[in-house]
């Protein structure tokens, strides 16, 4: 039972968090705020970045309240797995901060992946689908330095494959590192 309940409450969570993580990479990458997404991002994250704007307001095109939301939920996530999985002995509450910013690292990880996975699915499906120049804003960062480097072969931009194969690496060297480091600690 409580795996089933974990599993609910994690895939919340972590859609939650991926949610403010988006919303600070569409003020970062400057996306307009009418379109389908930017208002999606923001009707079900507004709650929780609002409050958390008093205090940490936006500077130089970062938005500090919305990484700030998505930490707290992430470390949220983390109390409720300690205490979840604790099976009778204390809670290990010394793992919630290092297991938050490791699950908030491999959600914005799966995030770039699954905009570039989409960006090259519109590409060839329906490049001219009113979300499409959202998502190419949102990706263009990340595949721009690859396309500098990447020619196109047949006409094909192979910069989305490279990436999601770069994001894979990276994601399973940082979880070797992190499963290193708590087996370690």
């Amino acid at each position: 039972m409580s795996r089933a309940l974990w599993f609910l409450i994690e895939t919340l969570g972590s859609l939650l968090a991926t949610a403010c993580v988006l919303r600070a990479a569409a003020m970062r990458f400057q996306l307009p705020p009418r379109n389908p997404v930017s208002q999606f991002v923001f009707a079900i994250t507004d709650w929780l970045v609002r409050p958390l704007r008093k205090v940490l307001p936006a500077s130089r095109g970062n938005d500090w309240a919305s990484l700030a939301a998505a930490l707290l939920v992430a470390l949220a996530l983390g109390l409720v797995w300690a205490v979840l999985f604790a099976r009778g002995a204390e809670p290990m509450y010394a793992a919630i901060i290092p297991l938050a910013v490791f699950w908030l690292v491999k959600w914005t990880i799966y995030l770039v992946m699954g905009l570039v996975l989409l960006q090259a699915v519109l590409s060839w499906v329906n490049p001219h689908a009113p979300v499409a120049p959202t998502i190419d804003l949102l990706t263009r960062p990340f595949l721009e330095p690859l396309r500098r480097v990447v020619p196109l072969i047949g006409g094909v931009d192979l910069s989305p494959l490279i990436l999601i194969v770069i994001a894979q690496v990276l994601l399973t060297l940082f979880e070797s590192l992190f499963f290193s480091l708590v087996a370690a600690g």
